[in-house]
């Protein structure tokens, strides 16, 4: 009989298995630090990549300004702010007439190698109202040496915020002409011409400001009709 009794089996052991609290915390302390390294690695949440952005975006003024691009939209001013200024001025959809009339002059390669350039950048209906069409595309296509010398009336040397040229109170073109610079509100008066409507674009080596009347000598031949310049 004795060879009949049968020891109990040793129940098996589950090593792997965590049963209560202190199972728990032991599979949160391994589960902790691979929540840290995820948390530290991931892409940071849009709304602060936005703000970063709109905290080193250049600050526009003027009425204008509501209407050209804003946030992440093309041509928006922290993209031209990186851009050469004949780029910048092609991003900017009111500039049409004026970046056609400098990219066909070639006014700008006469800046020298690394000078700044502010350019006083009068907006399509400027032109608009200034120029026939006819006058105006005869001006462009057989009258190069006065379009230079109308062009050299909208840029300064240098690179001048707005502020600057109202704080100076004078600005000498690159025509050798002087014209006036006073604050008006939210805008700046640019001899009895002109005010700035967007001002203080950035681009490489230059500052733009549009405004709303054209500067220089040429005399006024707009019917009145409202017709594009170009």
């Amino acid at each position: 009989m004795e060879d009949a009794v049968s020891h109990p089996a040793t129940r098996p052991r589950h090593p792997r298995r965590s049963r209560g609290p202190h199972g728990a915390r032991r599979a949160l302390g391994l589960l902790l630090p691979t929540l840290l390294l995820a948390a530290c690695t991931g892409t940071p949440a849009a709304p602060r990549t936005d703000a970063a952005a709109a905290a080193t975006a250049p600050q526009l003024t003027g009425p204008l300004c509501a209407a050209l691009p804003t946030g992440t939209d093309p041509g928006n001013p922290s993209f031209l702010a990186g851009q050469p200024v004949d780029q910048a001025l092609r991003w900017i959809p009111t500039l049409t007439t004026f970046e056609a009339a400098l990219r066909t002059s070639g006014v700008l390669t006469d800046l020298p190698a690394g000078t700044g350039v502010t350019v006083l950048a009068p907006s399509d209906d400027a032109f608009a109202a200034t120029f026939s069409e006819d006058n105006w595309d005869d001006l462009m296509t057989h009258h190069t040496d006065q379009l230079r010398t109308l062009l050299k009336a909208h840029l300064i040397s240098g690179t001048h915020p707005i502020a600057d040229l109202t704080t100076a109170g004078t600005a000498t073109t690159l025509d050798g002409v002087t014209v006036t610079v006073t604050r008006t509100g939210p805008t700046a008066r640019l001899g009895d011409r002109a005010d700035t409507v967007c001002a203080d674009y950035q681009a490489t080596n230059a500052r733009i400001h549009i405004i709303n009347a054209v500067l220089g000598p040429l005399p006024v031949t707009a019917d009145g009709t409202g017709h594009r310049a170009h």
